[in-house]
């Protein structure tokens, strides 16, 4: 009766969730249509957020695999893939990339190369999000004013790098090609290629050896 019931429940799920992927897929093409997202081919497994402003770009290129929700990846935790670009900001997702359950906010400029992979619960960052001036920064809570002089700067994955779970990558890095980002990391300088970092803040384990 147990192996029935326990063979019973895996069918059940493995119909639910090819069932929850082709269904998110549709929903996945109608948030990009409405946000003007320009992309290839991708897969999708749970609802991503997609905002896009009027004047911001997403290109996403091919074979790009989103993984949101924790029903697909509980290693990110109870969280969604979000992806929020603001106005006149860039966002470009090359080939063969997956993301997992991570936010990126781009401001500004970020480009993520072919072949990286992002883990669960990373957070990407290219601005300040506020000013570094105080009386600045506490303009719209004061008097109803914008937070102006907020920095914001590039963000680069070259081609192969990947971003260990939970990690957090700010504003003005370049991570090298093929490099790796330990788990829980926080990246605030460019990485050289072909390296692994780690540590809140990253700092230098090894080179990689190439094959």
């Amino acid at each position: 009766m147990r192996k029935f019931l326990i063979i019973s429940y895996t069918i059940f799920f493995k119909i639910r969730n090819k069932l929850y992927i082709y269904l998110s897929k549709i929903y996945t093409c109608c948030l990009f249509y409405l946000n003007g997202v320009e992309f290839k081919s991708f897969k999708s497994y749970g609802i991503p957020f997609i905002r896009v402003a009027l004047t911001g770009k997403l290109f996403i290129d091919e074979n790009t695999t989103f993984t949101s929700g924790k029903n697909f990846n509980i290693i990110g935790g109870d969280t969604r893939l979000n992806i929020l670009v603001g106005e006149n900001a860039n966002l470009q997702i090359g080939k063969n990339v997956g993301i997992s359950n991570t936010t990126l906010f781009c401001k500004k400029l970020i480009v993520i190369e072919d072949n990286v992979l992002i883990g669960g619960g990373c957070k990407i960052y290219d601005t300040d999000f506020h000013s570094l001036d105080v009386n600045i920064r506490l303009n719209p809570y004061l008097n109803n004013i914008p937070d102006t002089d907020v920095k914001s700067l590039p963000i680069i994955f070259k081609k192969g790098v990947w971003i260990g779970g939970h990690s957090i990558i700010l504003k003005g890095v370049v991570i090298g090609e093929n490099s790796i980002i330990g788990a829980g990391s926080l990246v605030s300088k460019d990485i050289p290629k072909n390296e692994i970092w780690a540590g809140n803040p990253a700092k230098f384990i090894r080179k990689i050896i190439e094959n």
